[in-house]
C-alpha cells in the first residue's frame, strides 16, 4: 500500500515538473511568440520574401537570402523572443521582380499562412 502511495506521488510531481515547463500557447505569451510558416500556393516559385512590422516604412532582410520557395513548399520563421509588434505585413517577389503584398497580419493569433494567385488575384488564408 505504501509503495503505491509513494508511486502516485512520485507521479504527481512528475506531472507538476513536466507542466511548468511545457511550451504556453501564442495566447498565453504575447511577446516573443510570432512565429509563423508560410505556404506557397501562387503557381509560381517566390524569390523573395520580407516580413516588417506594420508600423515600419521599410522592409526587413529578405528571409529566404539565396533560397527560393517553390510552389507548394513551405518556410517556417521564427522571431527573437524579444520580439513586440504583433502586426506584420508580409511582401514576396518573383524572379520578375512582381510583388504580391499582405498587410496587418496579427502573428499573435496566426500560426500559418497559405499565399494563392488565381486569376489575377492575390489571396491569403490564415490558421
Amino acid at each position: 500500500m505504501k509503495t503505491k502511495l509513494m508511486l502516485a506521488a512520485s507521479f504527481f510531481m512528475v506531472l507538476c515538473i513536466g507542466a511548468m515547463f511545457a511550451p504556453a500557447t501564442k495566447a498565453s505569451q504575447p511577446y516573443g511568440e510570432q512565429d509563423f510558416t508560410v505556404v506557397n500556393k501562387t503557381g509560381v516559385v517566390i524569390n523573395a520574401l520580407y516580413v516588417s512590422p506594420s508600423k515600419e516604412d521599410d522592409w526587413e532582410d529578405d528571409i529566404l537570402g539565396q533560397d527560393q520557395l517553390e510552389n507548394g513548399a513551405s518556410v517556417n520563421i521564427k522571431f527573437s523572443p524579444k520580439e513586440q509588434a504583433a502586426h506584420w505585413d508580409l511582401r514576396v517577389e518573383d524572379s520578375d521582380g512582381n510583388a504580391l503584398i499582405w498587410t496587418n497580419l496579427n502573428l499573435l493569433e496566426i500560426s500559418k499562412v497559405t499565399l494563392f494567385y488565381n486569376n489575377g488575384k492575390a489571396t491569403a488564408t490564415v490558421e
